[in-house]
């Protein structure tokens, strides 16, 4: 099984959106509105300062996702890069694709200079991703997020 990891480009924006809406319905049970999915993709693959996507292929068939946005640390003068929008097709799902993901992202945040370290936020409910997560070494922040969302 051949598993590389690239920067997703425009061409990709079908598929990310149909995943992000996907992962929306299956993670919350949420039905998102597609054209404001469509119009949120295609800005961060139009302007590297909002994020930017990696897109896994095994045997370069693309199964599954990433996004990372960047939040400055003061207290660190630092960047962490927050993982976003992860989807594996169900078709790739416990074949490591994630790990494959996080590790690629991990190594480029290592040698970046800047980096801190690298955030996600999960639902609460998400166990089987929670324990994903933990086997890859990452721990509770401590924090809870609150909103306000318009």
């Amino acid at each position: 099984m051949t598993v590389t990891v690239r920067n997703a480009t425009s061409g990709d924006h079908d598929l990310i959106v149909h995943w992000n809406l996907a992962l929306a319905a299956e993670s919350e049970s949420k039905a998102l509105n597609p054209v404001v999915v469509e119009q949120g993709v295609q800005r961060v693959l139009q302007d590297p300062a909002l994020g930017r996507y990696f897109i896994v292929e095994v045997g370069g068939q693309p199964a599954g996702q990433m996004m990372l946005t960047y939040e400055w640390s003061d207290w660190r003068n630092g960047m962490f890069w927050w993982i976003q929008s992860v989807y594996v097709d169900s078709d790739f799902r416990g074949r490591g694709i994630f790990r494959s993901l996080y590790e690629h992202v991990r190594g480029l945040a290592e040698q970046d200079g800047c980096v801190c370290g690298l955030r996600l936020y999960v639902h609460n409910e998400n166990t089987d991703a929670i324990e994903v997560y933990r086997r890859l070494g990452m721990v509770d922040g401590h924090y809870r997020v609150m909103e306000t969302e318009f």
